[in-house]
């Protein structure tokens, strides 16, 4: 996809930036000695208003790899830039990596470069991709205008650099993957959400895509969290290199019977977190607290609601491990008032899981210390 017609930025996770031609005007590898070429502040500009927005950046360029260590040199600029790809691989690739290296899905990215034909090889080999040539950035950043910033935004780009941190120390690191997640401590507490942690728990509905079970709008969130028997929790983690924040949001229908007493089934609408925890059963820890506390709370049963979509094959399968199979509930999340091409959850395209909450629960990753929040109360 080219240009900005359409543009969703709520999808964006990551703008790559060209070098040669668009960050800078020269070409890097042409210098007649080891001074890269000046950064265009316009450029330089946009990456911050990106940054200040939870938008990261990073660098793909067909290029001598060389130029990276170079740019390493100029502390000032290269800070700016995640995982960052130099070398003469096609771009597409370039692409893959870094959305690797970063934990997103590779339709989070946005390519900015001013050759046309990089532009195609990428359209065409990664078509959920959008592509833009720099004088579309104007348009980019006006795209972001008037959303709202959460305060997780504003620390997405900090959080990521130590999320670079954690994997350096983890290649290094002597021993097994379970062990170095020990060493890691890390801690994760699950709470009702408090009134400054509901637009990080939208912004988590309408961004995750990996660990989303069932795609709700943020606007559709909003108007279940505030009706009568719903209650919206959060998770957030720390290990021994700092705070990941609100990484978890969980919308719990808690509708009380009709005698007034505890609800039998407590339903989940929407389970959504940070692909920035897949891997360190965090989504999993997550899960199985709120199934504890419902069993605490006295229910019996536990639904999830779920919309299989290609991207959240990891959510469909952490799932199925703590035992939720299809019922025949009906899906209730939608309604008619939603617009078909924003609908999340329809009957036919969703369904509800559930499992018995009597026997044994399903416990978390050994490595994960998880716990309850003491200022939130179920």
């Amino acid at each position: 996809m080219s240009g900005t017609d359409g543009f969703d930025p709520d999808g964006v996770k990551c703008v790559v930036w060209d070098l040669d031609g668009t960050l800078w005007d020269e070409i890097a590898v042409e210098s007649a000695t080891d001074d890269l070429p000046t950064p265009r502040p316009s450029a330089l500009a946009a990456i911050d208003a990106l940054a200040a927005r939870g938008v990261l950046s990073s660098i793909a360029s067909r290029s001598a790899p060389s130029v990276l260590d170079r740019l390493d040199a100029v502390p000032q600029v290269r800070a700016r830039f995640l995982a960052p790809q130099v070398s003469w691989q096609d771009k597409s690739e370039s692409l893959r990596r870094i959305a690797k290296d970063l934990g997103i899905a590779v339709d989070a990215l946005v390519l900015v470069d001013d050759s046309p034909y990089e532009r195609a090889e990428v359209e065409a080999l990664l078509p959920g991709v959008r592509t833009l040539a720099p004088e579309d950035v104007p348009a980019l950043l006006a795209a972001f205008e008037g959303r709202e910033v959460t305060a997780e935004s504003r620390e997405r780009v900090r959080r990521y650099r130590t999320e670079e941190t954690r994997r350096a120390e983890g290649e290094r690191f002597e021993g097994s993957r379970e062990e170095f997640l020990r060493w890691c401590g890390m801690r994760l507490t699950v709470g009702a959400a408090t009134p400054d942690e509901v637009p990080r728990a939208l912004e988590l509905a309408a961004r995750t895509h990996r660990l989303n079970s069932s795609g709700l709008t943020p606007d559709r969130l909003r108007e279940l969290a505030s009706s009568d028997g719903h209650e919206l929790y959060t998770a957030r983690m720390t290990d021994r290199f700092g705070e990941y924040g609100i990484i978890g949001a969980a919308l719990v229908d808690r509708t009380r019977r009709a005698d007034g007493g505890a609800p039998a089934i407590w339903s989940v609408p929407l389970l959504a977190l940070s692909c920035r925890v897949a891997g360190r059963g965090a989504a999993a820890a997550f899960l199985f607290r709120l199934m504890e506390r419902a069993r605490e709370a006295g229910a019996e049963e536990f639904r999830v609601t779920l919309r299989p979509t290609d991207a959240n094959l990891e959510m469909r399968i952490l799932l199925r491990q703590a035992g939720l199979r299809r019922t025949d509930a009906a899906v209730t999340t939608a309604t008619s008032t939603t617009p078909a091409a924003t609908a999340p959850a329809t009957a036919a395209d969703s369904a509800v899981l559930g499992r018995t909450l009597r026997g044994d629960l399903p416990r978390s990753p050994v490595w994960l210390h998880v716990s309850d929040r003491e200022d939130t109360e179920a």
